[in-house]
């Protein structure tokens, strides 16, 4: 089996992030990933040291702008097994525009988002998904804006794998990253995880009191069902696949790419690069 190496944090004692890098390292690892093939890429946030501190490829980019970069090495090289650990500022605050497009592209890529419900790097201020009314450290009054709901956007976007797990079930979270992962297309994990320093209100307990597992009763074909469980966020909280699908992906879809071969390796055609610069001279 193949081992994946995890390093020396900077998060404090008691972050979320301790268990979903664990559970991150046992899904590769069970999967039997090559770290030589693993690209991590990120943004900026807590979340987003995820890829300094596993030995995997990375790429740590702008706020907010890690799924243009996880497209692009996706696009080039199709063998590399890409995947996106951001937070829910980082990913549907700064990068709300791109999660958006990526879910329309299906790009086979996976999608963690360490969702703590708070901005957690910058100190404390309200993220997307802060409740209506919560006081920060900034909204001293309360939040005034209505929380996002990226499942739901997500769903009626078009994703085609859309879940939710908890940081505080490791078992059940390793299981969701090992089927999201093994998707073929765009796959988006929206992880409940406690800020120990800054949110005073979605504790461990407090999701620990909520979170309950969708179980084989549950469809996650239908569409329709999925988009009543995606707004189920307040004393019960689902857990789970909410939707399933399968498509095809960007690759299927692209005159080019379907054809086989890393796009990486084709040569460039000196002569038709040069006709194509002349028609902009």
């Amino acid at each position: 089996m193949c081992q994946f190496q995890t390093y020396e944090t900077a998060w404090c004692p008691g972050c979320g992030n301790f268990s979903i890098l664990k559970c991150l390292k046992n899904a590769l690892e069970e999967l039997g990933k090559d770290p030589s093939k693993v690209l991590m890429a990120a943004g900026i946030g807590q979340a987003a040291k995820t890829p300094q501190y596993i030995s995997a490829n990375s790429f740590c980019g702008l706020h907010g702008r890690s799924l243009p970069a996880a497209t692009a090495a996706k696009i080039a090289n199709e063998e590399l097994t890409v995947i996106v650990n951001t937070g829910d500022g980082d990913s549907y605050g700064e990068g709300g525009n791109h999660f958006i497009h990526t879910i329309r592209r299906n790009i086979d890529i996976t999608h963690f988002v360490h969702n703590n419900q708070i901005y957690g790097l910058t100190k404390g201020q309200a993220s997307p998904t802060t409740a209506e009314g919560q006081i920060t450290g900034v909204q001293t009054t309360g939040n005034n804006n209505i929380p996002f709901h990226p499942l739901l956007l997500a769903i009626a976007s078009g994703a085609g794998f859309v879940a939710r797990a908890f940081s505080g079930d490791p078992e059940h979270l390793t299981a969701i990253m090992k089927k999201a992962i093994s998707y073929k297309g765009y796959a988006l994990v929206d992880i409940l995880q406690p800020c120990v320093s800054f949110n005073k209100v979605n504790t461990f307990r407090y999701y620990k009191d909520r979170v309950y597992h969708l179980d084989d009763s549950y469809d996650p074909t239908n569409k329709m069902a999925a988009i009543e469980k995606a707004m189920e966020f307040d004393d019960t909280i689902p857990i789970g696949v909410l939707y399933h699908e399968e498509m095809p992906d960007f690759h299927a879809k692209n005159a080019v790419l379907s054809k086989g071969g890393q796009l990486y390796k084709k040569q460039c055609e000196d002569a038709v690069l040069q006709r194509l610069i002349q028609e902009f001279v």
